[in-house]
Order: C-alpha cells, then structure tokens, then sequence
C-alpha cells in the first residue's frame, strides 16, 4: 500500500477550493493508502502570528479534517510541532540545498516581494516542507500547480542525500486530481478561489451560513452567452460553477449540462448554492461537536505518536549515515 503525507497551514477557515480540490480526495484515498495529514503550524509562522489565533485556527483545521471525513482509525493526523523530529530534518535539508535553489521558489518571490522585511524562515521553508515529506518516505503527495515546484526540490533534495550518503528517501511523486485540483474564485475565474482574497464575495467558507451562501452564489459571475456549458477557455465562470456543482452532487458535467439545457443562469445558481448548502451542512454539524472537545486533542495526541513512531526511526537511520552518534 503506497503512503500519502500532505500538511496544510492553519491560517483560517477553509474555503470549498480547499475542501473539493484537498480534503473531500483525502477521504478516498484514506481507503486505498496509508494517509498521514499534518496541520503544518510551523510554516505558519514564516509570517507574524497572533499566540492566539494560531492556536485557535490549529484545532479549527483539525476539527475540519475530521469533520470532512477523515477517519483517525484509517489515517494518521497530527500537528507539526508535535513532532520536532520534522524541526530537526529541516534543518539538515537546509545543509543539503543550496541558497539559489531556495532564492528561485516562486512563492518565496511572490511572498518576499509584498514585504519590506521578511523572515530567514519564509526564504528557507522549502527545507522544512522537505523534511515534512521525506520523514514518512511518501511515495504520493498532493500538490496543486502552485506547489509542484516545491516537491521538484523535495525530489531534487533527496535524491543529493542519496547520492552522498547512500538510499534514505523514498523520491515522492504528485498526485493531482483529475477534476477539482483547481476551484476559481467566483468573481474572476481566471484566478484560483483564496480565503485571502480581500472581495468576500470570492471565496465560499466551508463554515458560511446558508443566507451567505445562497448570496455568494447569486453574485457570482458569469457570461453574456447564457448558454450552460463547460468550456473553460470560452465560459470559464460558467464552467467553474458546473465543476463545483458536479463535485458537491457527485454527478458527471455532462449530465449537469443535460438538466440545464434551455435553462438560464439563475435555474442554475439557484440549485447549485442548495447543493452546497446541503454537501456541507454535516460537515458544519460535526465540526461544532468537534472543535472544542477532549475528543479533538485525545485524536491528535495519538496521531502524533503513530507519526513521531515513524518519523524518528527515519531520523536515526539519517543521523546514522551522516555520522552523528546516535
């Protein structure tokens, strides 16, 4: 059975783009591979965290997890800084890489460039997101296209300690969905939907109320053709809505395309906001049991032990062939 390891930051609620294109494939592949997820609270604070927010935003992402359908039993899920072995690798990978490797990562780019000042950490988190895969030896990780670089330098990593110190890591692969791997924002379809995307109106939360819900769709965008049909390059709101609705409903695009035909956008967006409502009312149900219970905290106290088991036996065979005296 082939190991899956992805972490998410704890930087807020999570939109429907995270839950579609993440968490909702999450649920599949828990039952055809051994899963392991990590709240990445780490990466998170390359960039200036409030104490409290943090921890809050932590436990809101794990009680997401949860609640989206991860099974504790099945999977793995932890928080990083649980297990500093994560810590201690990154380090050793920021020995392996080189500064111009890190200097060239877009989002390092992207990130820097806002900024007057920024962290030691945000230019060399790429070390510590390689360490967060290596230490698992995961052969499939899921990326979107922002973070494909990312994993290219994880391999490229790697595959350097290999060469110099024998076979340790396993070299991982992307695994990026057919459909959903990319949900736009419901205002400018060309652009990927983000929580930080400062129109509200944008984005959909998994948390959203009904009334919110049904509103933000209704505002969304379309196309002067009022012809329901998925072509992304000639009606890419349209056919941004037609892919949230096929995942949400669980039915194919083509057959979506059938019931609207002769139809008008706002049959449409009037269904396509009940059918999320609906796909996230148990989601919304579970997480408020969730995410201030003893039951939430007992989980991942677990799930870091079932992790730090692998994760340390990994660093010892790594401290061994570099010639640390374990």
């Amino acid at each position: 059975m082939k190991r899956v390891f992805s972490g998410i930051q704890p930087s807020g609620v999570m939109t429907i783009g995270n839950y579609l294109g993440a968490m909702k494939n999450f649920v599949k592949l828990q039952d055809e591979t051994e899963s392991i997820f990590c709240i990445v609270d780490m990466h998170a604070i390359t960039v200036p965290q409030d104490p409290k927010e943090l921890k809050e935003n932590t436990l809101k992402l794990a009680a997401l997890y949860l609640a989206s359908g991860i099974d504790p039993n099945k999977s793995t899920l932890f928080v990083q800084s649980h297990v500093p072995a994560h810590t201690e690798l990154g380090w050793i990978m920021q020995c392996v890489g080189y500064f111009g490797e890190y200097g060239r990562m877009t989002q390092f780019k992207d990130k820097s460039a806002k900024k007057e000042n920024f962290t030691a950490g945000l230019f060399t988190y790429p070390a510590l997101m390689a360490a967060d895969i290596l230490l698992y030896d995961a052969d499939l990780v899921p990326v979107g296209e922002d973070q494909k670089q990312h994993l290219e330098l994880t391999r490229d990593l790697a595959e350097r300690f290999n060469h110099k110190y024998g076979e340790t890591f396993v070299l991982p692969e992307p695994y990026i969905p057919k459909v959903g791997g990319r949900i736009m924002s419901l205002q400018d379809p060309t652009k990927k939907m983000s929580k930080s995307d400062e129109n509200q109106g944008a984005f959909i939360s998994i948390l959203d109320e009904p009334d919110v819900i049904q509103k933000k769709i209704s505002r969304a965008v379309t196309d002067s053709l009022n012809t329901i049909r998925y072509n992304p390059e000639e009606q890419p709101a349209i056919s941004n809505l037609l892919t949230i609705y096929s995942l949400f409903a669980e039915k194919s695009i083509e057959e979506i395309e059938q019931m609207y035909a002769g139809k008008g956008y706002g049959a449409l967006k009037k269904d396509l906001a009940e059918v999320i409502i609906q796909g996230l009312k148990p989601i919304q149900e579970r997480y408020y049991e969730l995410v201030k219970s003893d039951e939430l905290i007992e989980i991942l106290k677990e799930g870091a032990e079932r992790a730090a088991s692998i994760a340390n036996r990994k660093m010892k065979e790594v401290k061994e062939r570099m010639g640390f005296i374990v």
